[in-house]
């Protein structure tokens, strides 16, 4: 099987100075991709100067995460698909537990390694860790993070796990199932349409995995920080659009109820001085409603059984109970594993 590394940029010279020579040195199996969202620096220059062997696909346009990986990788040829942030830092050997696993399980479609944290290396990123999940109002979470409470990797999640969704930091996939899923919806732009996508995966039996003896470590924000009022909009939106799309049962009551929740998260946001993130809830909700038709039309009618969601909801759980790691959830794993 042959892999592809594919690292989505954006004006990223920085980034790719930093991270781009661990990707080069330890993926000797893989043939690397630049993908450039048309960038306005000369972050392609740099890449052409010094990595000639790195291929350059040059997208006509910023469409984000979702639509610069749709444009992308239809110029890719390789079996398996791993898109990487340009913000990762990858370690010796990490692609082989990811090869060795998709080799040895035709039914895996989507994978992703352990992810840690690039400014503190004993904790999970908060972008995926050890794999995610979704509630059953839409709220994600992963082994090793739940909402903002990051976990120190103690080897409490080494063993590879079923998950319910990869995160897009480092997210590996079949080729076939890419374009067989109907690829990332670029109405999301960017943030959890990953999750859709994995969603989808779900529908269609296939399975997705945490591979831990795989590693690498997240920056995080390397394009849009994680307090800026736009990355809270689009994930209040996009977590939205997932539930339409994909909940199997009580979907609309399921949208009624994050929706107040979402009042409440304005709220606070409000309280803590940050008004500019209670406008961002606003304007995803007159985006959603925008859209809604829209998605209704994109719902998926191939429901495998319901895979994502745990006995209560992530936030009774978290804020109510005061489970703050994955290991203390009430039924955390899987329904059918």
């Amino acid at each position: 099987m042959k892999i592809a590394v594919v690292i989505l940029n954006w004006n990223g010279r920085k980034l790719l100075e930093t991270f781009l020579p661990s990707v080069v040195n330890y993926s000797e199996e893989a043939q690397i991709y630049l993908a450039d969202n048309a960038s306005e620096d000369d972050s392609v220059a740099y890449v052409e100067e010094n990595f000639p062997h790195i291929e350059i696909i040059q997208n006509k346009e910023n469409g984000g995460y979702a639509k610069g990986y749709n444009d992308a990788l239809k110029y890719v040829e390789e079996d398996i698909f791993i898109l990487l942030n340009s913000d990762v830092e990858v370690t010796e050997n990490w692609l082989q537990p990811l090869l060795f696993h998709f080799e040895n399980h035709p039914k895996t479609a989507i994978l992703q390694p352990k992810i840690l944290s690039y400014q503190d290396k004993e904790k999970f990123d908060y972008a995926g860790a050890c794999g995610g999940f979704v509630d059953k109002l839409g709220y994600p979470y992963c082994r090793g993070r739940i909402f903002a409470t990051l976990e120190e990797d103690e080897g409490q999640y080494n063993k590879a796990q079923r998950i319910g969704w990869a995160s897009g930091a480092c997210f590996a996939i079949r080729k076939k199932v890419f374009f067989e899923t109907g690829k990332f919806d670029e109405d999301y732009f960017a943030h959890q349409e990953e999750i859709d996508l994995c969603w989808r995966a779900h529908h269609l039996n296939y399975e997705i995995w945490a591979i831990p003896e795989a590693k690498v470590y997240h920056l995080g924000g390397g394009t849009l920080h994680a307090m800026h009022p736009k990355k809270t909009y689009l994930n209040f939106r996009n977590s939205l659009f997932n539930l339409v799309k994909n909940k199997k049962k009580h979907v609309f009551l399921s949208i009624f109820t994050r929706m107040l929740l979402d009042g409440l998260a304005g709220i606070k946001f409000v309280a803590e001085l940050k008004p500019r993130h209670f406008i961002a809830i606003l304007k995803a909700h007159f985006s959603f409603y925008r859209q809604l038709n829209k998605m209704i039309k994109k719902r998926n009618t191939n429901y495998n059984k319901e895979n994502f969601s745990p006995l209560k909801s992530i936030v009774w759980q978290y804020y109510v109970e005061k489970n703050t790691k994955y290991s203390a959830l009430k039924k955390p794993a899987l329904n059918n594993c």
